[in-house]
């Protein structure tokens, strides 16, 4: 096949700009080949390269005593203790998914897989978070479908659980959908696989399935917005085999446990070019490849397309010289392609040869790591001002509560996922503690266990199972209405969910999902957004280890809200002492941490029931914050209950407590009154629908009680003692009485009949 010649027309098709293109002229000192200008499109892509958003994040933490492995390599690594680490990552997968839901979905899943075992960890967790628009869509309904089947189709045939998750519906999302799937892995410090390229003459060997032409330029379509051509770019989408990932991660790990492999690469986003590129980058070296080695699925296959294919469940290792026998017989064993494909060099360059002719050669520093990057222009809308103002006297109270709350509690946002999690395998591996619905999954690592110091006596015995609680967050809303805050809120509520189940938080992962950065307006999203995300994660002390950035989610010219979704891993010493967010018995305290101000912006109440969307979030305050989960870590021991209040306020985070545990509750609003000396009295919907942050509902035992206010006071929280549960049904004063079953059925069932009953 001939060539086609470099023509202005192919340069945009590939999405380079004339600027990039005369860089490539420069530094390659001639006009490039076909296959060239094909690597350069990919690795200098959005996706690939972050050109706009990497000089933002500055702003984050990265480091702490617990990072082993900060942003940079394929997944971040935290140390979790006796001698234990947890490799974790979260990755979008929003345009091909939109374009073919279930492979899309399930791709997504195969990749954040392989970014976890490539580091030499063993995936043991998933969660996912997703975002679509209304369920009166039709379009919406098939997307759901079909995204919620390919990832349960992918991580239920592989053997790794999904054990937790969010899905938000809102018409912001109904031209781009969201997709963002997140792993945890475990790895023995000691064992640990990165990404290099080192030693000159060391063997590059292919694995896994062969390769076709499917998700050439994948990650190209991933930094566009969409036109009217969605449907046309099916064959960007990859497509997906479970059982040879599973096949391939045995493998791997098998090679990686007997010392053979000297560096290790996905071949995920833009495929062989990223993994042989970015390997020589990290290690400073070069590769020298032999594509026409590259096992073909298809026939005709050229140079162009070998590099550029996203086929997946393979990967690229660079081998000991020594061990190549050995290495490759354990893939044959496996039923794997094993092929020797090139050499590591010393002379920077990624060399690629097609029967013994050179058809591209480029320093791979000069793709990898030294892509163009853009300090893109930002200004904050001039709507936001009339976005932001908000005049809650306009606003009529209910006449009646009890209809808000079922309303609430029926909301596709708010109402149980069970419909969507009950087709996810989360107990296969028997690690899962906790089942999907309350505020953090909770795995145990089984590799721990020791003896409990002299002395200490509690209800788990005498052995102790570590475990890790993890979750994932974001209110895009309140990120519209203010970037700064919103990110800020993304990872307190991450964080304060992880505390709520008895955990320390730790560290984060983010996909940062948003519309086009050539858009001042929401570069300004994005910028500030950042901001929030930094500041919450240094006064919290959750570095960021690593991440994603999704840009170019618009369709015609409509973008989504600024969605940063936060994946936040905490870590118990012993996984026996958690909590989950049910009340356990009848009798006990309920009480709430932390004050509620009248603050009803952006909250789900004034959007399912007013129809507005306006405001200014809830305030923060992160050093209340850090105390409280100080303060719930101390007190687990007397706790039988705590659950965050978020989407809906109070009244939801009360009657979510109930519905989960099948106890009822009698509660009063009057001890957050206060004593009285207010201007004007808190609006009863602000008490019980607003979503003042840094609150936490718990329950225990009236014995304990003196206890907790005790911690309160050391820990310079709040604390109003609300009621007991008991009885079948939550009351609140006089606004609310409603027996648990006809909570339970609009909260459980709700989302079941919006996606069917059309």
């Amino acid at each position: 096949m001939k060539e086609p010649e470099i023509t202005e027309e192919l340069i945009r098709e590939h999405g380079l700009k004339a600027e990039e293109y005369a860089r490539i002229l420069d530094i390659l000192g001639r006009p490039p080949t076909f296959t060239e200008l094909g690597i350069f499109s990919v690795m200098w892509s959005e996706h690939c390269s972050y050109k706009s958003s990497r000089i933002h994040f500055r702003n984050f933490p990265t480091s702490a005593p617990w990072v082993v492995q900060g942003p940079g390599e394929n997944a971040g690594i935290i140390e979790i203790g006796e001698g234990l680490c947890a490799a974790f990552k979260m990755e979008s997968h929003n345009h091909p998914s939109f374009i073919e839901p279930y492979q899309g979905a399930a791709t997504g899943v195969g990749g954040i897989l392989r970014d976890i075992f490539t580091m030499g960890a063993r995936p043991v967790a998933s969660l996912n978070s997703l975002r679509f628009g209304p369920l009166d869509e039709p379009l919406q309904r098939h997307l759901l479908s079909g995204v919620v089947s390919g990832i349960a189709g992918y991580g239920n045939c592989i053997g790794v659980p999904t054990v937790g998750g969010d899905v938000y519906f809102h018409p912001c999302y109904s031209g781009n959908i969201l997709v963002n799937v997140f792993n945890l892995g475990i790895v023995k410090k000691g064992k640990i696989f990165r990404g290099t390229a080192s030693g000159a003459g060391n063997p590059v060997i292919y694995v896994g399935s062969k390769t076709g032409r499917d998700g050439i330029h994948g990650v190209t379509m991933a930094s566009e917005e969409f036109t009217d051509d969605a449907e046309q770019k099916k064959p960007n989408v990859q497509v997906g085999d479970p059982f040879t990932e599973k096949l391939l991660l045995e493998a791997c790990l098998e090679a990686m446990d007997k010392d053979l492999i000297v560096g290790i690469q996905d071949m995920g986003g833009a495929g062989l070019t990223s993994s042989s590129s970015e390997m020589a980058g990290r290690a400073g070296t070069g590769i020298e490849l032999y594509i026409e080695k590259v096992p073909p699925r298809e026939k005709d296959m050229i140079p162009y397309e070998f590099m550029l294919s996203e086929s997946q469940e393979r990967m690229l290792i660079v081998a000991k010289n020594s061990k190549v026998e050995e290495l490759l017989e354990i893939f044959r064993k496996w039923d794997l392609e094993a092929v020797v494909i090139g050499r590591v060099t010393d002379d920077g360059f990624l060399n690629v040869k097609w029967h013994e002719k050179t058809v591209a050669k480029i320093p791979a520093n000069k793709i990898s790591s030294e892509a163009p990057f853009y300090d893109r222009p930002y200004e904050r809308p001039a709507w936001q001002d009339a976005l932001q103002a908000l005049d809650t006297n306009a606003i009529g109270l209910p006449a009646d509560y009890n209809k808000v709350l079922i309303s609430l509690l029926g909301s596709p946002n708010i109402a149980s996922k069970q419909m969507i999690w009950q087709q996810y395998d989360h107990m296969v591996r028997t690690n899962t503690v906790v089942l999907p619905g309350s505020d953090a999954a909770i795995i145990r690592i089984k590799e721990t266990g020791r003896v409990k110091e002299a002395g200490r006596v509690d209800k788990t015995g005498d052995w102790r199972e570590m475990g890790i609680a993890m979750s994932v967050d974001c209110s895009s809303r309140y990120c519209y209405l203010d970037p700064y805050l919103g990110g800020m809120h993304a990872v307190a509520e991450a964080a304060r969910n992880i505390a709520c189940s008895g955990a320390r938080p730790r560290a984060l992962t983010d996909n940062l999902n948003f519309g086009n950065p050539e858009k001042p307006e929401v570069m300004w999203q994005f910028v500030n957004a950042v901001k929030g995300i930094g500041e919450a994660c240094r006064v919290l002390e959750t570095p960021v280890v690593g991440g994603n950035v999704s840009f170019y989610n618009e369709t015609k010219g409509a973008a989504i809200y600024p969605t940063p979704t936060i994946g936040m891993v905490g870590i118990f010493e012993d996984v026996q002492r958690h909590l989950t967010q049910a009340f356990k018995r009848e009798g006990d305290t309920v009480a709430l941490l932390g004050a509620t101000r009248e603050e009803l912006g952006g909250s789900e109440y004034l959007a399912v029931i007013h129809g507005i969307e306006r405001g200014m979030p809830p305030s923060l305050d992160l050093e209340a914050e850090k105390r409280l989960h100080g303060l719930l870590f101390e007190a687990v021991p007397f706790l039988h209950s705590a659950h965050d209040c978020s989407e809906g306020g109070l009244a939801v985070a009360l009657a979510e407590s109930a519905i989960s545990g099948g106890v009822g509750a009698g509660i009063s609003l009057k001890p957050l009154l206060g004593d009285g000396k207010r201007e004007k009295p808190m609006r009863k919907d602000a008490l019980l629908f607003g979503e003042s942050a840094g609150r936490v509902v718990v329950s225990l035992a009236e014995e304990d009680l003196a206890a907790l206010k005790g911690l309160c006071e050391k820990w310079e929280t709040p604390l109003f003692e609300l009621g007991r549960t008991g009885g079948e049904n939550l009351k609140i004063d006089a606004e609310i009485d409603l027996p648990l079953g006809e909570l339970s059925n609009a909260f459980n069932h709700s989302l079941r009949q919006h996606v069917e009953s059309r």
